[in-house]
């Protein structure tokens, strides 16, 4: 009897672990299909379509060459992939743009804008982009989304073959012409994609929880100002519930660690040197050839400031002390 006991044990021990969910399990990282689905992609026609997209956007967006910056987005990028369900290899570039975008295409293309590493507080949150982009990729989200378009338009299949896009809605994603299908994806993708980008992001040693600060962080950003983010950043930003969810993951389904890394001084280097550059490209206030506006003499006009321009009434504003009340 004690021995049937056993074995029922084990066989129930047995059940639950093929039940558990593979997707919700860090420890089965590059021993799942997290990409299965109806697809009419094969992996090999899915490279070659990101390979096609991906020579559209380097023709259109300017790539940034600065080594340092180039090589070092590239390998804390290939880190993530490493610790992923990649099965294909990734090509990872950074394109010279402001606003806080970073997409990756089919078959492992994935260019992020430098707009993120200057809004990024910490090379976590910066890989925690990362990450989540990744995953699309992963779970193959783009060719599956085709397909899904594809089915409900049948008779838009052979224009996928050839390669031809006439039909499709296009959407700006970092000022450039892309499939909407490949950009856009549904709400179950999008928390598929948090869920893997999380996992993904803590295998590789950093606190998960920059992956949630960073989203919360541009959502106040583009609050406050719209059109920080991209376009095609921003229609699927984290709403209340996906952020509530990401917090339960982290919880539930990720162990705590007894140290992650938060940010490196390279992170830093990398950021102050883009600082740098993107100074360099702005207009010198000193430069004579530059274009001044000055009040004619008995204009009545306000007061000049420094360069010689008219001070407005938000530049005397700025200039008044700020008085702290002093607690008694």
């Amino acid at each position: 009897m004690k021995k049937l006991t056993t074995l029922a044990l084990a066989l129930l021990v047995t059940l639950g672990a093929f039940a558990k969910d593979k997707k919700k399990d860090p420890e089965q990282i590059g021993n799942r299909d997290v990409g299965k689905g109806v697809n009419f992609y094969s992996i090999e026609k899915e490279i070659a379509l990101g390979k096609q997209l991906a020579q559209e956007v380097e023709r259109q967006a300017k790539i940034v060459d600065d080594p340092i910056i180039a090589e070092y987005v590239n390998r804390v990028g290939q880190n993530l992939v490493r610790n992923s369900d990649a099965k294909i290899p990734f090509t990872i570039k950074v394109i010279d743009a402001e606003e806080i975008n970073a997409f990756a295409l089919p078959g492992g293309f994935f260019f992020i804008n430098t707009g993120i590493i200057l809004a990024a507080d910490s090379e976590a949150e910066m890989a925690g982009v990362m990450a989540h982009e990744i995953a699309h990729v992963t779970a193959r989200h783009g060719t599956r989304q085709a397909t899904r378009g594809t089915l409900v338009n049948y008779a838009s299949i052979p224009l996928i073959f050839m390669g031809g896009w006439t039909g499709y809605a296009i959407r700006q994603g970092a000022g450039l012409a892309i499939p909407l299908g490949f950009l856009t994806f549904s709400r179950a993708f999008e928390e598929e994609a948090d869920l893997l980008g999380l996992q993904y992001l803590f295998k590789s040693g950093y606190d998960p929880t920059a992956f949630v600060d960073f989203f919360e962080k541009i959502q106040t950003k583009e609050k406050r100002k719209p059109g920080t983010m991209a376009k095609v950043f921003s229609s699927h930003p984290p709403t209340g519930d996906r952020i509530t969810k990401a917090q339960k993951n982290i919880q539930e389904i990720l162990t705590e660690k007894p140290e992650y890394v938060v940010t490196t001084s390279e992170f830093n280097e990398v950021k102050e040197r883009l600082i740098a550059l993107n100074n360099r490209r702005k207009p010198d206030k000193d430069d004579p050839n530059r274009p001044r506006l000055r009040r004619a003499p008995g204009g009545g006009a306000g007061p000049i400031d420094e360069d010689g321009e008219e001070k407005t009434q938000k530049d005397d504003e700025d200039e008044r002390p700020t008085l702290k009340r002093r607690d008694n």
